[in-house]
């Protein structure tokens, strides 16, 4: 997103205050940087797992593959233009990139969290009602293509109002309707959180907070902790974007109602610091997926492969192992373990 929605840290000022030591600089190109090379390399990463995989291709997977080429394209087109605009305060790419550049990456936002929102109702139905008909990989497709729509008609005024003024000794990018800021605020951040919440607390106390009735064999059970260990990661993957998110929001809701703050001394290096966490909230999902699920790591060793601290295995955990199919008709699971067939009849109390 730019750097700031009405226009800039301060639009009042005829003159750019914002220059730091070299140093100072040095050290948060060090730090966007970083962040722009995990995120990018890392959800790559994640897509070619994700595609190149035949047992990777499930619903939750190709919500997580949508997720990662919207974090990807949001580091890759928003991070370091948003790092250039807040280290000099000087708008340097013209008034169609300014139109993009507010556009297109809350756009991948909106993709972003809408698809964890999806994920969080997908995982919903299929522990809450589990004998209803899943998503079809076609029917997933098609709702990915929704959330785009939807992001790119959410975001589209942003594009709209985004403008530059040339000032007697620099020149910003801001978007000329500040009533959008709570708006973006509440679609693209409080409302999907709220679902979210409601959702995953349903989900949990499901999971962990009451028996399950009738079967207790050592499969189920295992299918327990395997559908534990899915709701647990995505519940992290939601409350990182949220911590990484909620100072972002609240500084350009406070600077909003309190214009003097944009001529405060310090001001410069506060919105470096909530702008570089929204941004790090790109590079954060592939390390969760390769601490907290196998398979990702697995696929991550396999691009690691040439350091020597890595081991990969030549048993291949992404084309073999633990899998388990749901007929959504006969309410009948089958299990492969090491290469063996167990069919679990399952009986809906």
């Amino acid at each position: 997103m730019a750097s700031g929605r009405d226009g800039s840290n301060s639009t009042t000022n005829l003159t750019n205050q914002f220059v730091q030591p070299a140093w100072r600089v040095a050290l948060w190109s060090v730090a966007y940087s970083t962040v722009l090379a995990v995120a990018v390399f890392g959800n790559l990463i994640v897509i070619w797992i994700i595609l190149a995989h035949k047992r990777m291709r499930t619903v939750t997977n190709y919500f997580l593959l949508n997720l990662a080429f919207a974090d990807v394209s949001m580091a890759a087109f928003n991070t370091l233009i948003n790092f250039i605009y807040a280290t000099h305060g000087e708008w340097y790419f013209g008034e169609v990139y300014c139109r993009f550049h507010n556009f297109f990456p809350v756009t991948a936002v909106f993709a972003s969290i809408y698809s964890m929102t999806a994920i969080a109702i997908d995982r919903y139905m299929a522990i809450i009602h589990p004998l209803k008909h899943r998503l079809s990989a076609k029917a997933t497709m098609g709702v990915i293509v929704c959330i785009w729509s939807l992001a790119v008609v959410l975001a589209f005024p942003l594009c709209y109002f985004s403008t530059t003024r040339t000032l007697p000794r620099r020149t910003l990018c801001y978007v000329s309707w500040p009533l959008l800021l709570l708006n973006i605020t509440v679609l693209v951040y409080l409302l999907p959180l709220v679902v979210m919440g409601i959702t995953y607390t349903i989900v949990g106390v499901t999971l962990w907070g009451s028996e399950i009735p009738g079967d207790s064999s050592d499969n189920y059970l295992g299918q327990l902790r395997a559908k534990r260990k899915v709701v647990k990661m995505m519940i992290i993957v939601v409350v990182t974007f949220a911590l990484c998110w909620l100072p972002y929001h609240v500084y350009f809701i406070v600077t909003g109602l309190n214009k003097r703050l944009s001529k405060w001394k310090y001001i410069q290096q506060v919105y470096l610091t909530v702008l570089w966490l929204a941004m790090s909230s790109t590079m954060y999902n592939p390390i969760i997926y390769c601490c907290l699920n196998s398979r990702f790591r697995a696929g991550f060793k396999k691009v690691f492969r040439w350091c020597p601290f890595v081991r990969v295995s030549s048993y291949d955990e992404l084309e073999s192992g633990n899998w388990i199919f749901t007929s959504e008709t006969t309410g009948i699971e089958k299990q492969k373990t090491s290469g063996y067939l167990i069919f679990v009849l399952k009986y809906k109390n």
